[in-house]
Formats: C-alpha cells, structure tokens, sequence
C-alpha cells in the first residue's frame, strides 16, 4: 500500500477511537476537560501506533523481509530514483535521433525494474547487479555522452569517442534486460509450469479414453 494511503487509514482508525475515549472520559467518567483530552490523544495514539505496527509487520512478513532488510532496499531505492531523474535529464538535452531512441528504451527499461522492486520488495537482491553496477554507469556514461556531444567543434577523436560510448551504452541496455529478466525470473517460470499443466489438460480433454478403456469400449 501506498505510504500516504497507510497513514490515511491509521488516521481514519484512530480518529474515532480518539473523540470516543474523549467522550466516556469527559461525560461518563466526569474528568475535567484537560484530563479528557489527554486520556483522548494518548489512546488514540496508541491505537494508531499499533495499526501502524501491525501494517507493518504484515507487509514485511508477506514478502519475507527484516526491518533492516526493508530499511536498506528502501535507501537503495531512493538513490536509485535520484540516478533515474538524471539520466531523464540526460534524456531531454540529447539531439542525436539515434542516441535519443537509446536512452528512451534505457530509461523504460530502469524504470520498470524500479516499479517492480517498489511493488515487490523481496526482488530487490535480484537485481543487484543492476542497482549497484550497471545504472551507475549508464548514468555516469549518458552524462559524459551529453556533454561532449554537445561541444560546437569535434574532432576524429571525439567523434571515435562518441560512438564507443553509444556502443557501450547499447551492451548496457542489453544487461539491464538481462536484470529485468532475473527479477521476473520466478514469474517466468512460474508460467512455464502453468503452460505445462494447460497443455497436458488439453491433451487430456482431446483424448478422454484411456488405452484400457479403448479396449472395454472395442468389446
């Protein structure tokens, strides 16, 4: 869930269980007003910091992760955004057709691992290689990229130098693939298996008789 969302619905919670303890307290119980409210907040308080606990607990259980675990994919998700913003700026300040068509596919590709892992946590050390290798050095790369490419005189050089970065670029966005692949790997597998049980009940239904009930059948 969203984290807004959580904390709209501890708020949702414990509001009620808030202006209810102020209510028995102030009327049932006669407690002066000052007292009422701080009985109020205090239980409301406590009964949202328990839905948040438990929330919490659920969400880390369902996809087998410890607070430390969870707290440091979280923070690898954080500098890995930062890292897709600047590689999107990189992406608006290109002029070449083909580099441009490249970055955009990169991009696409880094941001649907980042959905992923922020959906599902527990893939995260699947793709490490990509968090911790390889979109470093697309950024680093696409930044330098950028920058000589837009200087207003080039030499062989330079012009050498540019088309070894988009080759090495284009090997990148083929390990990103690869990254991609490893995080939906268990998903990909997963259909395999279910397309084996289809096939072998569609073999089934097309030959419902068994050679032993052929035989009973024939006589």
């Amino acid at each position: 869930m969203h984290p807004f969302l959580a904390f709209l619905l501890r708020l949702i919670i414990a509001l009620p269980t808030t202006v209810a303890i102020w209510l028995i307290s102030f009327f049932v119980y006669s407690q002066p007003y000052w007292l009422s409210s701080l009985f109020a907040l205090g239980g409301g308080a406590i009964v949202y910091l328990v839905i948040k606990w438990f929330t919490n607990h659920s969400y880390l259980k369902k996809h087998r992760l410890t607070r430390k675990e969870y707290a440091y994919i979280v923070k690898n998700l954080k500098e890995a955004q930062k890292k897709i913003q600047r590689l999107q700026k990189v992406f608006f300040s290109m002029r070449n057709i083909g580099a441009f068509k490249q970055m955009f596919e990169i991009i696409r590709l880094t941001k649907r691992i980042q959905t992923i892992i922020k959906k599902e946590p527990g893939r995260f050390f699947k793709a490490e290689k990509f968090y911790f290798y390889h979109l470093d050095s697309i950024v680093e790369l696409s930044e330098k990229y950028t920058f000589l490419a837009s200087q207003p005189a080039k030499n062989d050089k330079l012009s050498y130098s540019l088309n070894e970065t988009r080759d090495t670029l284009k090997d990148l966005k083929r390990s990103i693939e690869k990254d991609l692949y490893e995080v939906l790997s268990s998903d990909i597998d997963h259909l395999e298996m279910e397309l084996d049980v289809a096939k072998h009940s569609l073999k089934t239904l097309k030959n419902p008789l068994s050679k032993d009930d052929e035989r009973r059948t024939i006589k």
